[in-house]
């Protein structure tokens, strides 16, 4: 019998690596990137186009063409879609993302085929009806009329726009007359210059066989046409950091967003700053929890991230606190970035958030779909293949002196745009 009143040993978790996923290409180009792992009986097949801001041509078009793939086709109402994937035991999903434009099917193996061609009519065949489009813009007026009576959902619009700008893709916001300026010509418009095979990648995990790959290829490979890619309408335009107070009455807290323009994943720096970030404020036991949460008391929780997105990135720290804490919270936010740009972190500190990244890996390595999700990550966005590795051998090696360094080049005040909403 096991001894319940002595703490087992600490080990240190020392090898971690992605598991070996196979390459396919449909007969129409199209990449298939499969993770073969596990037991049940049960798929996720993930169909990414590069379709997102990046390459619309009007506001808000990419998101609304995704949101209305599956509302019907020229076959098929949208109840009758998903009334069988429902009948079928599947789940049909489209996921906003700013890049790409993502169409997620999760399925029981022996229902693929059923599945599959439903969602190759999805593909081949949208219809994007008008009433439709009127409920999601009668939907989303309504839904955006009551988020900006939210200070967190104004703060954070307000430092995207203001860190990228207004016309950027990452920094343009939605507004009423946006919605009102879609139409289904547009959409028809977007769909047809992104969804095409040459635009278009496939991660399919889970207990997969290369019957589920020539199913691929008969229902998608040897119908997607393959067209030409649509170049990007990203532009650099990134104006000086200020500081911005905006008025909502009425409320009693009020939210703090304060960051800057940084880097996506392929930067030299990524690594290290992801490290940096989780010291700062990426998990609950970061600096800006204990001294702002734990020994101030001013938040019920407050956070720190860098966003990646595939043309840029971004950094930030986001609160909501009381009115009255508003200028010590900050003066708190830019006094840790003080003592990371002038005090090396303890070796014990630095141990605790090694462990714990190395722990946050192993779960993101638990299963197939996990592992999916970053393969899918390392293909869309055009990393080397040894990233997660590297990321990995980063996270063991780094040194406080480094991390010192990096914050004294990157955590600067004058950088930060600073927003605050409230009273």
């Amino acid at each position: 019998m096991a001894d319940r009143s002595i703490q087992p040993n600490i080990k240190d978790i020392s090898n971690i690596h992605i598991p070996d996923f196979e390459e396919h290409q449909l007969d129409n180009g199209i990449p298939v990137y499969e993770v073969s792992m596990g037991t049940q009986e049960i798929l996720k097949m993930e169909i990414i186009f590069h379709a997102g801001r990046p390459f619309e041509h009007q506001k808000l078009v990419a998101r609304t063409t995704s949101a209305l793939l599956r509302e019907g086709t020229k076959k098929r109402k949208a109840a009758e879609i998903h009334e069988m994937v429902d009948f079928y035991g599947g789940t049909l999903s489209v996921p906003v993302n700013l890049d790409t434009s993502n169409i997620v099917l999760y399925s029981l193996t022996k229902h693929f085929e059923k599945l599959l061609g439903v969602l190759s009519e999805i593909l081949l065949e949208p219809a994007f009806p008008e009433e439709e489009l009127e409920i999601f813009k009668k939907n989303n007026k309504q839904r955006l009329q009551v988020d900006l009576t939210k200070n967190d959902v104004v703060a954070y619009r307000a430092v995207t726009e203001k860190i990228f700008s207004p016309t950027h893709p990452y920094g343009y916001n939605s507004q009423a007359e946006t919605y009102d300026n879609l139409s289904r010509k547009e959409l028809l418009n977007h769909f047809d210059r992104n969804f095409h095979a040459g635009n278009c990648q496939i991660v399919i995990s889970g207990k997969t066989s290369p019957k589920i790959i020539n199913l691929l290829n008969e229902y998608i490979g040897k119908t997607l046409v393959r067209k030409e890619v649509v170049k990007s309408n990203v532009i650099e335009m990134f104006p000086p950091a200020e500081k911005v107070k905006i008025h909502l009455p009425d409320t009693l807290q009020t939210a703090i967003r304060l960051g800057c323009k940084l880097f996506n994943r392929q930067h030299e720096d990524y690594n290290d700053f992801y490290i940096l970030n989780t010291i700062l404020g990426g998990y609950f036991g970061s600096r800006l929890m204990s001294t702002i949460r734990e020994e101030k008391g001013y938040t019920y929780n407050i956070f720190s991230t860098l966003d990646p997105m595939h043309f840029d990135g971004y950094f930030y720290v986001g609160t909501e606190v009381g009115n009255e804490f508003v200028k010590p919270t900050l003066e708190a936010i830019y006094g840790e970035f003080d003592k990371l740009k002038n005090e090396p972190i303890k070796k014990e500190e630095l141990k605790m958030v090694q462990n714990y990244l190395m722990g946050f890996f192993l779960t993101n390595l638990d299963g197939a779909f996990n592992v999916a999700e970053l393969v899918k990550i390392n293909k869309t966005e055009r990393l080397p293949k040894d990233f997660f590795q590297n990321m990995v051998n980063r996270v063991q090696s780094i040194t406080a002196e480094e991390l010192m360094v990096l914050s004294q080049k990157y955590l600067n005040e004058e950088k930060m745009w600073e927003v605050v909403v409230g009273v």
